[in-house]
C-alpha cells in the first residue's frame, strides 16, 4: 500500500500540501518574508504577555484578556507557519493523516478562541464606558476567569467537532490538498464518502460562533457609541473612544478576513485568493495585534516606557 499514493484503490495515509506557489524564486522570497513575520509574531506577542504580567498598571480585565489573545496569536500562527516554511524548502511537502487532523483541530481551537476573546474585550469596554460605577463588580477577577473558561471550553468543543468531522471522512483516492495547511473545505473535496453530515456540523458551529461573537461586539459598540455621544466633554469623548480604537482595529481586521473566507459564497473568489486571505488572518494579523495595541494604547506605551526605564536605571 502506497503511503501517499494517488490511485483510486488506495487508502490515503497522508496528504500532499500544494502550498502557495510552485515558483522556486517566489518560494525563497516568501520563505524570507514569512519567517521574518513569524519571528516578529512570537517575539511581539511574548513581549506583550510578559509586559502585562510584570506591570502592575496593566493588571486590569482588558489586559488580562489581551494577554490571552497574545497567547492565542502565538499558537494560532504556530499551527500553520512552521509547516508552511518547510513547504517552501522541500519539493513535496507531506503531512500524515493524524498530523492533518491535529493541525486542523489546533487551527480551529485558537482561531475560535480569538473570536471569543475579542468579544470578551468588547464587553469589557462596554461595561467600563456604559456603566463605570459597577465596573469593578461586573468585571471582577472571578467574572473574568469564568468568561475565559467559557471561551476556552467553547473553542475546544468547536475544534473537537471539526476534528471528529475530519475523521468521519473517508479518503481513498487523490491526496493533494490545494492549500498551505489542512483546511477543512479542500479536504471535503478529496473525500470519497458522503460528506453531507460531516461538512454541515462544522459549518453550523463555526457560523453560530461568528454570529454570536459579532453580535456581542456589535451590541457592545452600539451602546458605547450612544454613551460617548451623550458625553458633554470633548475630552471625555476622546478619552473614552481612544480606549476602543486598538480593539476596533483588531476586530475589523480579524472578522473582516474570516468573513471573506468562511461566510462569503465560494463562487465569489478563487482558491488562490482564499490562500492569500488565509495567510493574512493566520500569519499577518497575529503579528499586527501587538503592534496595534502598542501604537494605539497609551497605557501599554506608558507601561513599556516605565519598565524600560527601570531596566536602564538598574
Amino acid at each position: 500500500m502506497d503511503f501517499l499514493g494517488d490511485g483510486n484503490d488506495t487508502d490515503v495515509k497522508g496528504f500532499i500540501l500544494l502550498g502557495l506557489t510552485a515558483d522556486p524564486i517566489l518560494r525563497v522570497i516568501l520563505f524570507m518574508i514569512i519567517l521574518s513575520i513569524y519571528l516578529v509574531t512570537v517575539s511581539g506577542n511574548l513581549s506583550t504577555i510578559i509586559l502585562i504580567r510584570i506591570s502592575s498598571q496593566l493588571h486590569h480585565p482588558m489586559y488580562f484578556f489581551l494577554s490571552h489573545l497574545a497567547f492565542a496569536d502565538i499558537c494560532f500562527s504556530s499551527s500553520v507557519t512552521p509547516n508552511m516554511l518547510i513547504n517552501f524548502l522541500v519539493e513535496r511537502n507531506t503531512i500524515s493523516y493524524h498530523g492533518c487532523g491535529i493541525q486542523l483541530g489546533s487551527v480551529a481551537l485558537f482561531g475560535t478562541l480569538e473570536c471569543f476573546l475579542l468579544a470578551a474585550m468588547a464587553y469589557d469596554r462596554f461595561v467600563a464606558i456604559y456603566n463605570p460605577l459597577f465596573y469593578s463588580t461586573k468585571m471582577s477577577t472571578g467574572v473574568c476567569v469564568q468568561i475565559l473558561i467559557l471561551a476556552y471550553v467553547s473553542s475546544f468543543l468547536n475544534a473537537s467537532s471539526l476534528t471528529i468531522s475530519f475523521y468521519l471522512l473517508l479518503f481513498c483516492g487523490p491526496n493533494r490538498v490545494n492549500h498551505f495547511f489542512c483546511d477543512f473545505a479542500p479536504l471535503v473535496e478529496l473525500s470519497c464518502s458522503d460528506s453531507s453530515i460531516p461538512s454541515v456540523v462544522p459549518s453550523f458551529t463555526a457560523g453560530s460562533i461568528i454570529v454570536f461573537t459579532v453580535s456581542v461586539i456589535a451590541t457592545s459598540y452600539i451602546y458605547i457609541l450612544i454613551t460617548i455621544l451623550k458625553m458633554r466633554s470633548n475630552r471625555g469623548r476622546h478619552k473614552a473612544f481612544s480606549t476602543c480604537t486598538a480593539h476596533l482595529t483588531a476586530v475589523t481586521l480579524y472578522f473582516g478576513t474570516i468573513t471573506f473566507v468562511y461566510v462569503m459564497p465560494k463562487s465569489t473568489f478563487s482558491t488562490d485568493q482564499n490562500k492569500v486571505v488565509s495567510v493574512f488572518y493566520m500569519v499577518v494579523i497575529p503579528m499586527l495585534n501587538p503592534i496595534i495595541y502598542s501604537l494605539k494604547n497609551n497605557e501599554i506605551k506608558g507601561a513599556l516606557k516605565r519598565e524600560l526605564g527601570k531596566k536602564i536605571l538598574s
